[in-house]
Parts: structure tokens; sequence; C-alpha cells
């Protein structure tokens, strides 16, 4: 299956605007959206997907794979590249050739891949996944994997935080598997490395 784990902040500047956004978008059942960059240009663009795609699987009687839907996201946003839109988003799902995971950005973007990380703390994050991720690992340990990923993101950068918020994507769809607080998971990581 596919994992996916979010934080919650948004900023205005160097302001904290808000601890509680939403950065995924379920697009269906079987499809998931995530956000980095412009949380308007962000929840327009994938909630538009979500209509296509809807669209699509009524005109097909049947959902649309994740290559397809991550193709017309980025046929969608590249009409407008140079135009100021601000956009960093993976999209991730099960469809009948398996998993799926793509990175599309507002530039048009559209890379197919294993792990990624998107936004200010990805730097970090990937410090994490590529110290821990290997092929075969058990949906629970990529879960907590995940977690950790976007808890030393929100520990490193100032841009990320508030909770951590964890998804699987496999065969049944997506089911949302943790919502943890930043301030609680350090205490919990805390104690595991106290001798």
């Amino acid at each position: 299956g596919v994992v996916v784990a979010v934080d919650s902040r948004a900023t205005a500047g160097s302001y904290i605007a808000s601890q509680t956004v939403q950065k995924v978008i379920e697009i269906n059942r079987y499809l998931l959206g995530t956000m980095a960059g412009g949380a308007a240009d962000c929840g327009f663009w994938e909630r538009l997907l979500a209509r296509q795609c809807r669209v699509y699987q009524l005109r097909n009687k049947e959902p649309i794979s994740v290559a397809a839907a991550s193709k017309l996201l980025a046929n969608m946003v590249y009409q407008y590249k140079g135009m100021g839109l601000s956009m960093g988003t993976m999209i991730c799902g099960w469809d009948k050739r398996g998993p799926g995971l793509y990175y599309v950005d507002s530039e048009g973007t559209r890379v197919p891949g294993q792990v990624f990380a998107v936004g200010s703390g990805s730097t970090y994050a990937y410090g994490v996944l590529d110290r821990g991720y290997h092929e075969g690992l058990a949906v629970e340990a990529a879960c907590d994997l995940a977690r950790r990923a976007i808890y030393q993101a929100a520990r490193r950068d100032a841009y990320s935080g508030g909770r951590v918020t964890v998804y699987h994507v496999g065969p049944e769809g997506w089911r949302r598997v943790s919502t943890d607080n930043v301030a609680d998971l350090q205490e919990r990581y805390a104690a595991e490395e106290t001798p």
C-alpha cells in the first residue's frame, strides 16, 4: 500500500496562521492528495481534480487510475505555469495496477516514485525516510516511519507543526491510521530515547 503523513500548520510569513489545517484532500475512496505551498491553490486544484475524477468514474464506470489522476492535475496546472501558483502535492492511491505515488507541482512537473517528502520540512523528513525506508516494510512500521519523519520536520522546521496525521491506502481504499499532537510525540519519543 501507500502510507501518507502530513502536519497541520499553516503560516502567513513568520506567523502561525493555524495549527489545524487538513493537509490531506480526500479525492475519492482510493485517492488522496497532499498540500504543500499555498493552501488556497492546493485546495482549489485538488477539489477540481476530485470533481474531474468523479466525472471520469461516471462516464467509464470505474475509478480513475492514480497515474491518470496525477496526469490530469499536471495538465490542468501547466496551463497556468509562470502565473504565480504555489503548489507541491503528492497524489497517492490504489488502482487495478496496485499502489501509486506521484509528485505534481504548479510548474506541471509530474514524477512517479516510491518515497516523497514535499514542503518546507521535507529536507528533515528525508533524513528519517532515507535511513528507515526499504522495500517490503510492514504497514505498521511504514506508518511509524512516516510519523517520525513528520515529527522531525515539525521539530526542526518553524513552518511545520501542529498535528501529525497518518493515512494508509490499500486495496480497500484509504483509512486514517492516527492523528497525534507533535508535543505528545515529543514526550513519547523522548521517553524512548532515555536510557
